[in-house]
């Protein structure tokens, strides 16, 4: 089969490899859609924590077509896989805080994962999605479960004023979930197009830069959610927010990156400044919501392409406006 494959620091390679066999408490699933993520180029330039050489891919949903010893699983069920497979046996693990778990093995950064035909991961991680849901959708289940526990830990409630910072698909499936909170929310991004489709999918309000969204609600928000995983937004977010307010921080930085925080106005203004990190017991919940059309996903396709072009998708920035590139293995 064809694989897309990590082989080291800016070495990415489409290489044939065998259909892996699913070992014991393990499925193999022919995967239908694979979305590009931002992690995926900072696993590329060595940015975040990955074990290569190995099958990149994280976000993916597929049909089980095998299944290892102990895995009862009917065959041509729908699944999207949970990626991170913790150990349950460690301090982080023991107290609840999964997450967390230094042991933790991610499909797609520390064992093969969707960038490819077939792909064998553990059974417990595979959520059945239902049989006729359309065939890309499966794959916002990991963003969308990643989300989740951001809005879990920021806690928006009806009322509160909820801003967005950044327009990519974590921003996009953010205000979704801010506005089914019963929040007033605001997308804050440069592009026009993506402001636009904020507004379609739940933003009462847009704004390019900082000093429109300031111009909006010159109190600030109470919840400023960071999507974008760049410093400016990052630096931005608590001068959003109004005093007792939170910030979450959802988007990912390159490892080493450094921003600059006035802790005098964090502590002076009470704000919270919080952090959210993957999808501690979220991946049912978002499977549920995609499957229910409670969180749309389908105006979040930008394009699809074929496995020979998900090298070139990874090694380049997104196209202005892409919101999410799914790879189609098999199509």
């Amino acid at each position: 089969m064809r694989a897309l494959r990590l082989l080291g620091l800016n070495d990415l390679q489409l290489c044939d490899v065998a259909i892996p066999d699913p070992a014991a408490g393990e499925v193999l699933v022919k995967v239908e859609a694979c979305g590009v993520c931002g992690t995926d180029r900072h696993l590329l330039k060595g940015e975040f924590p990955s074990k290569p050489p190995l099958t990149l891919g994280h976000e993916f949903s597929g049909h089980v077509v095998a299944c290892g010893a102990g895995v009862d699983i009917p065959l041509g069920t729908r699944v999207a896989c949970d990626p991170n497979t913790w150990c349950g046996d460690c301090p982080e693990c023991r107290r609840g805080r999964v997450n967390l778990c230094p042991n933790n093995v991610a499909t797609g950064l520390g064992r093969n994962g969707g960038f490819a035909e077939y792909c064998a991961f553990p059974a417990h991680k595979a959520h059945v999605l239902p049989a006729d849901l359309h065939p890309l959708h499966g794959a916002f289940s990991e963003p969308l479960a990643c989300t989740i526990h951001g809005l879990d830990i920021g806690a928006p409630k009806p009322g509160e004023r909820v801003m967005i910072l950044g327009g990519g698909v974590i921003g996009m499936l953010a205000l979704q979930l801010a506005a089914l909170a019963g929040a007033e929310v605001m997308l804050v991004t440069r592009q026009a197009d993506k402001q636009a489709l904020g507004k379609t999918l739940g933003a009462h309000h847009a704004a390019a830069t900082e000093a429109e969204a300031r111009a909006l609600w010159p109190k600030g928000a109470d919840l400023t959610i960071e999507c974008a995983g760049v410093v400016e937004t990052v630096e931005m977010a608590p001068r959003l927010t109004r005093s007792g307010g939170r910030v979450v921080i959802l988007g990912v930085l390159a490892a080493g990156q450094k921003v600059q925080i006035e802790p005098f106005d964090l502590l002076f203004r009470e704000v919270q400044f919080l952090s959210s990190f993957i999808n501690p017991f979220t991946q049912d919940r978002a499977a549920a919501m995609i499957a229910s059309g409670t969180i749309k996903v389908a105006p979040l396709i930008s394009r699809t392409l074929p496995l020979e072009q998900a090298a070139e998708a990874i090694l380049n920035p997104p196209r202005r406006g892409e919101i999410r590139a799914l790879v189609l293995p098999n199509g």
